[in-house]
């Protein structure tokens, strides 16, 4: 019983693909589906600059958007302001920490939460 010669299993058979080609999804500049494209398409939208692209935190292509009529871009830059629930905090020391605000407790907590529905109610 000695050893094997190759310890490495056996390769079986020819080139095969690890991730298939996944559709992209495609959005229309307000936000909704208009479905999935190939990536062959949607390289083809981004090259003819039809479209802006969204790119996931590994550089992978995760969506397309139509552009808006005028050309500009769907894809916001920045994130909408709203309320800030942490802010900083000047320490009598000269040093500056992160300070969480409190929102309360049980029912103290119901109408902050009401207020913030609505809030998202009235500007979406």
């Amino acid at each position: 019983m000695g050893r094997s010669e190759n310890s490495f299993p056996p390769v079986l058979g020819g080139a095969v693909s690890l991730a298939p080609d996944k559709p992209i999804p495609y959005y229309a500049a307000d936000g909704t589906s208009r479905g999935f494209r190939s990536p062959e398409c949607a390289r083809r939208f981004l090259d003819a600059g039809l479209v802006t692209a969204v790119y996931g935190r590994k550089g992978h292509l995760k969506a397309i958007f139509a552009r808006h009529a005028d050309g500009s871009s769907a894809v916001e830059a920045s994130l909408r302001p709203g309320t800030r629930y942490s802010f900083r905090e000047h320490l009598d020391n000269g040093h500056l920490c992160w300070k969480l605000r409190r929102l309360g407790r049980g029912e103290e907590l119901r109408p902050i939460f009401l207020a913030v529905v609505a809030d998202c109610m009235t500007s979406g």
